[in-house]
C-alpha cells in the first residue's frame, strides 16, 4: 500500500486490477454517483458540460444498456447547439433517461428536461421551469444566417410539440416570450409527467 497522501484502491468497470488513487472526497462522491447512474446538469449549458454528459451517457449505456439513467437539472439555460447535442444523446442511448428538475430548468435546461423519457420526467415541488424567447437565448452565442436560425427554431419547436402534446401554435407563442411555470404548471403543460410530493 502506498505511503504518504491517503490513497484508496479504485477499479474501473471491466478492469481486473485496482489502481491506487488519491483520496479526494469529491472524486469518490462523483464516481459513486456515476456508478448509481446519477448525472447532474447544475450550470449553464456549454460545450464542456455537454461533452461530459454525452460521454457519461454513452459510457454508462455501454456498461449496462438496461439500467436507467437519472439526469438532475438545475440550469439557467445556455448554448443551443450543445443543448441539442445532449437531447439527441438522450434519445440515442438505449437506457431510459429520467429527467428531474430541481431548482430551475430555463431555456436549454427546459429543452433537456422535456427530452427525458415520457412518463419519467419529474419536477420537485418548488422547482421552476422557464422558457425564454428563442431569439433571446441566441444572443451572444453565435451568429447564424437568418435561414439557419429559423431552421433551428423550428426543430426545437417541433420537439416541444411532440414531447408535450401541445399544439404548434401554443408552443410557438411560448417561445416568443418569457414564460415561468411552477412544477404543477409544467406538469399541466406536458413538460414534466410528475411532481414530487413534499
Amino acid at each position: 500500500m502506498p505511503i504518504g497522501v491517503p490513497k484508496v484502491p479504485f477499479r474501473s468497470p471491466g478492469e481486473e486490477d485496482a489502481s491506487w488513487v488519491d483520496v479526494d472526497t469529491n472524486f469518490i462522491l462523483i464516481n459513486r454517483l456515476y456508478r448509481e447512474r446519477l448525472l447532474f446538469l447544475g450550470q449553464e449549458v456549454d460545450s464542456e458540460i455537454s461533452n461530459q454528459l454525452i460521454g457519461l451517457m454513452v459510457y454508462l449505456s455501454i456498461e449496462n444498456d438496461n439500467k436507467d439513467l437519472y439526469l438532475f437539472i438545475n440550469s439557467p439555460g445556455g448554448w443551443v447547439i450543445p443543448g441539442v447535442a445532449i437531447y439527441d444523446t438522450m434519445q440515442f442511448v438505449q437506457p431510459d433517461v429520467h429527467t428531474i428538475c430541481m431548482g430551475l430548468a430555463a431555456s436549454m435546461g427546459s429543452f433537456i428536461l422535456v427530452g427525458g423519457e415520457i412518463t419519467k420526467r419529474l419536477a420537485f415541488p418548488h422547482a421552476w421551469r422557464h422558457a425564454s424567447s428563442f431569439y433571446e437565448a441566441q444572443t451572444g452565442e453565435f451568429i447564424l444566417e437568418a435561414e439557419e436560425l429559423l431552421k433551428l427554431r423550428e426543430i426545437i419547436t417541433r420537439v416541444y410539440v411532440q414531447r408535450t402534446g401541445k399544439p404548434l401554435w401554443v408552443v410557438s407563442e411560448d417561445m416568443e416570450r418569457d414564460v415561468f411555470m411552477s412544477a404543477t404548471e409544467a406538469q399541466a403543460h406536458g413538460i414534466v409527467d410528475l411532481v414530487a410530493i413534499e
